[in-house]
């Protein structure tokens, strides 16, 4: 390890972007700032005639980036011992698949003055959903074709993805399709721009991006699926397979060092070390300390789910998951992704459209104190109610975003924070219901770390998902995980490290908050689960046959003998 030497972690999310200096040899962060992007609606470009698009202006990437990292760097300069020069490495970490049209030179065509309002040319942000039925006409391909590529993504290709974009893009303006030389993930083209090299040809792409959104796997079929297959689809696909890569690599891999041009922007070390990039959650499991046996869950409006296990052992196929994609989160692991669709939306529903009046003037200005301090008052069972967490669709592990959220057991008398506890025990089901599918196929939870707001802001949800899950529940030291995670790569890229491993040892922590489940907890939520998974078989799968009439029953026998 390089003494008194320091890392930068760069986190680009969906309405903003973190910078983050951290020292190497003990994690402690010593400089932030973030950057909220301008163009648009909270940094997202929309289109009032179709409400399923999302896109980015890149100029507000670049933007970010020199004004983040110039306020993190004022606000580490007054901390002794530190100067600029002593940054040795920089990690970069974006939402994902977000990937941007580029020409030959791999600058995004929404930089260029012809295609500057056009919003084609623009980034494709994640959550853009314009290419659903180019996503199901992917899967259906796949399924057909022999080896099927979404073997190692669930079995279904979402219209979050890489090549679910491409399609619609060609579809709906080849203009600007075919004045794209490549597309490359928001996650390739920083580092590349860091570095001085945006050649589409030659930049590093992710494998975190490449295997995750993009159907890559070297092992399985050579890379990218076979340009047969995307031609089969649609003739206007012939020849995008040329137009991107063969290989990808994991994050530790070192891209460069940092070019002049944005050296002297940055205020910083030309030739200052920049790793591999990859996407948000997954570097934020890497900050919170991932390794075999530990789920991470990243919790906020939705969820997502990381854990990873050692690519030496055996792997097969895990029906619902978003991916399995080796070194995606570790080098050498299989790093696994699921999620849900909505958490904190859920809260936040409740909050925005069920509390009466006389709630409001209890709570005064903090709503989901009083309802999280009202739920702390009660008992598994007493509310009498079930939720089905769907109400922004299930991503893990049903896959289905037309399936709608449900409460069972609703009286007259039910009330507000009851809907609240409830709401709150449902999404703890469905992570149950993850945990369960990845353990039925050889991957076991020990315990799960968390982190994001509701993880530090809710200690009834933490209580409550312990009681459910049945293992401790944790709290990532950091409250900035994910750009944590990227200057632990960059500090390895940098030499400080030989392993992201040690980094992790090094740079993070836990709180010393431990949530454990209780016993008397866990046996009635054992039983209120096994009426979720009967309503979640029911209305979630087609081929299941099920007589609901012992449900609402059941859950009165269960508040009844609460309230005892």
């Amino acid at each position: 390890m390089k003494k008194d030497s320091f890392a930068l972690g760069i986190d680009y999310g969906t309405n903003s972007v973190r910078a983050l200096i951290v020292n190497t040899s003990n994690g402690k962060e010593i400089g932030t700032c973030v950057y909220n992007y301008p163009s648009g609606k909270d940094g997202i470009l929309l289109d009032p005639r179709d409400p399923h698009l999302a896109r980015q202006n890149p100029k507000d990437y670049i933007k970010g980036l020199v004004n983040s990292v110039k306020g993190a760097l004022k606000e580490a300069k007054k901390v002794k011992n530190f100067s600029p020069d002593k940054i040795i490495g920089i990690g970069v970490d974006t939402t994902g698949s977000t990937p941007l049209p580029v020409d030959e030179n791999g600058t995004p065509l929404g930089l260029k003055k012809e295609f500057s309002k056009n919003l084609n040319a623009m980034a494709w942000l994640w959550k853009d959903h314009t290419g659903s039925a180019e996503a199901e006409e992917i899967t259906e391909a796949a399924h057909k074709n022999k080896p099927d590529y979404t073997k190692f993504c669930g079995g279904t290709y979402s219209s979050e993805w890489f090549f679910s974009k491409i399609l619609h893009l060609a579809r709906v303006d080849q203009k600007v399709y075919n004045a794209a030389a490549s597309f490359v993930e928001h996650c390739d083209w920083i580092p590349a721009l860091l570095t001085g090299d945006t050649n589409p040809k030659t930049l590093k792409r992710s494998i975190c991006a490449a295997g995750h959104k993009a159907m890559f796997n070297k092992k399985a079929w050579g890379g990218l699926p076979a340009q047969s297959f995307f031609t089969k689809i649609d003739k206007r696909l012939k020849g995008i397979v040329g137009k991107l890569y063969s290989e990808a690599y994991t994050a530790d891999t070192k891209v460069g060092g940092l070019c002049k041009e944005w050296a002297k922007k940055l205020g910083l070390k030309e030739e200052t070390a920049v790793s591999v990039g990859a996407f948000d959650a997954h570097l934020g499991a890497v900050g919170s300390g991932i390794k075999p046996g530990v789920l991470v869950k990243i919790l906020g409006t939705s969820t997502c789910d990381m854990m990873v296990f050692p690519d030496k052992e055996k792997l097969g196929f895990i029906p619902g998951l978003c991916g399995i994609v080796d070194g995606s989160i570790l080098p050498k692991h299989y790093g696994l992704e699921a999620g849900q669709s909505a958490v904190g939306d859920i809260f936040n529903w409740v909050t925005n459209q069920l509390v009466p009046e006389s709630v409001m003037k209890k709570a005064k200005n903090n709503i989901h104190g009083y309802l999280i301090k009202e739920g702390l008052k009660s008992v598994p069972g007493a509310t009498g109610l079930l939720v089905l967490d769907w109400h922004n669709g299930n991503r893990t592990i049903l896959v289905d975003q037309k399936l709608t959220g449900q409460i069972t057991g609703l009286t007259v008398n039910t009330r507000v924070d009851e809907i609240y506890r409830a709401c709150i025990e449902g999404t703890a089901f469905g992570a149950r219901a993850i945990m369960e599918r990845i353990a039925e196929y050889g991957v076991k939870v020990n315990s799960v770390v968390t982190c994001g707001g509701l993880a530090e802001k809710n200690s009834l949800l933490m209580q409550i998902y312990a009681d459910v899950l049945g293992v401790p529940m944790k709290i990532s030291k950091s409250a900035q995980t994910c750009a944590l995670g990227s200057a632990m790569y960059g500090a390895v890229a940098g030499g400080a490290f030989k392993t992201i491993n040690a980094a992790q040892k090094a740079m993070g922590d836990l709180k010393s908050t431990v949530y454990k489940p209780k016993k008397e907890n866990v046996e009635v939520y054992n039983k209120l689960y096994a009426l979720y998974k009967k309503l979640h078989d029911g209305f979630g799968t087609k081929k299941l046959k099920t007589n609901y009439f012992d449900v609402m029953k059941k859950l009165l026998e269960l508040r009844a003998a609460a309230h005892k």
